[in-house]
């Protein structure tokens, strides 16, 4: 499932078999205290190839899962001080539109674009492609899954955003090691406006979490990942049965 993991006679045979391709987007930026900055970045390339093995072993579609792009725009986390690649979203915009471009020139027909960062706005580069592409591909921008499941399997009253019972649910089931368990509190956050277009967490909060993580368990965790992976799953099964140009299934 490992794009790198393939010679490019493997590659060119998969795109010629009408595989998928898959490019996770990450980036590296705060996670609050208890969890590294890798976790965007992570979190999408592991989703991306758990759904890729789900999607073959439960409907036949196969897909190639891209290395994740590990780095995006990410000024809100600027005055943390540390741990934060921020690059312009122009920038990645273009790197993006790049991918998709030299994957559509190895005969890649439908590419899905997973965010690892939901803040990430590539809505224009995708149409961009879509419209202007001089290859028959297309590029799918998939909505996250991740808001109802944690409305159907965690509490809807435990408010979410950033480092929250998700994340930290998904970390403590699948990377436990990684998580500073004594780091996880209630950092009572200031409610934040997530249209504001000069969007600072500083100004929010002090620990750079946005919500509340300390209902996490890894038991929900355990739920929570099934569910992303069927969900990934299903998308990956309705992009592969349609050509149409549309920003996703």
């Amino acid at each position: 499932m490992r794009f790198g993991d393939l010679t490019y006679p493997e590659i060119r045979r998969q795109a010629e078999s009408g595989c998928l391709a898959i490019l996770p987007t990450g980036c590296t930026e705060q996670q609050g205290p208890h969890l590294p900055v890798d976790f965007d970045t992570w979190f999408a390339e592991r989703l991306c190839l758990a759904a890729s093995r789900r999607a073959a072993g439960k409907y036949r579609v196969q897909s190639l899962v891209l290395p994740a792009i590990p780095f995006g725009p990410t000024p809100e986390h600027r005055n943390y001080g540390a741990g934060y690649v921020d690059i312009p979203g122009e920038l990645h915009s273009d790197l993006v539109s790049a991918t998709l471009l030299s994957l559509a020139e190895q005969g890649f027909e439908r590419i899905v674009v997973w965010r690892g960062c939901g803040g990430h706005d590539l809505r224009g580069a995708v149409r961009e492609f879509n419209r202007a592409s001089p290859h028959e591909a297309q590029a799918f921008l998939p909505e996250h899954p991740f808001h109802e499941i944690w409305c159907r399997l965690g509490d809807p009253d435990v408010p979410g955003g950033h480092a929250d019972s998700f994340s930290t649910s998904i970390s403590l089931h699948l990377r436990p090691a990684t998580v500073r368990v004594n780091e996880i509190r209630d950092p009572a956050h200031r409610p934040v406006d997530w249209q504001d277009s000069n969007l600072d967490f500083a100004r929010y909060s002090s620990t750079g979490v946005i919500g509340n993580p300390t209902h996490a368990s890894a038991q929900l965790g355990a739920k929570f990942w099934e569910a992303s992976v069927a969900s990934v799953a299903k998308t990956l099964r309705a992009i592969s049965l349609t050509s149409a140009s549309t920003d996703g299934p």
